[in-house]
């Protein structure tokens, strides 16, 4: 939900300038804010619950990521911009044929950021309330690991979220940014 957000509000930021105001002072203003900082309201406005989670997951990716997106597309050569102008590419055509391509780097870190503050907030979520329905997650096993003094089962948890993040976006950037040269 958080990526496509942050992919549509990002693009129409840089098809409208006075959209581009706006939501750059949100953007600047809720980026400041981590995930678990909202918990409360969060729980005022969803309950105790998988609705609490997913608030704060797209919270947590949202805004960085917006933030990467909106800074790649700022850094996109003015000449490419008027090139793919002077070929027919207007509004969402434009962002999808120029900007995102130029930017892409810039995309992808962003997308980093988003995970890494995803994680965060979910397994702070769900270490401070446990589980939620039907079953636990992962914050809420790192939590029942520290509580029954299983540090080995700690630090295994932790282990396959590092594993499966660095596999994760190594295979990205390995196919794309990598391969294209647009970075060493």
């Amino acid at each position: 939900i958080a990526v496509v957000l942050a992919f549509v509000f990002s693009g129409v930021a840089v098809v409208r300038k006075v959209f581009h105001s706006i939501y750059n002072l949100i953007v600047s203003i809720c980026d400041l804010l981590p995930g678990v900082a909202l918990l409360p309201l969060a729980i005022l406005w969803f309950g105790i619950g998988e609705g609490t989670i997913i608030f704060i997951v797209v919270h947590s990716i949202l805004w960085p990521m917006s933030r990467s997106i909106m800074d790649g597309f700022s850094s996109v050569p003015n000449i490419y911009v008027e090139s793919g102008r002077n070929i027919g590419l207007h509004g969402i055509s434009l962002v999808t044929g120029v900007y995102l391509p130029a930017a892409f780097s810039s995309v992808l870190s962003g997308l980093r950021v988003g995970w890494a503050r995803a994680w965060r907030g979910l397994l702070s979520v769900e270490m401070i309330f446990g589980t939620t329905g039907s079953g636990a997650g992962i914050g809420y096993y790192i939590f029942m690991r520290r509580t029954n003094f299983d540090i080995a089962g700690v630090f295994a948890s932790l282990i396959v979220i590092v594993i499966i993040e660095y596999g994760v976006f190594r295979i990205i950037e390995k196919n794309t940014v990598r391969k294209w040269g647009m970075v060493r």
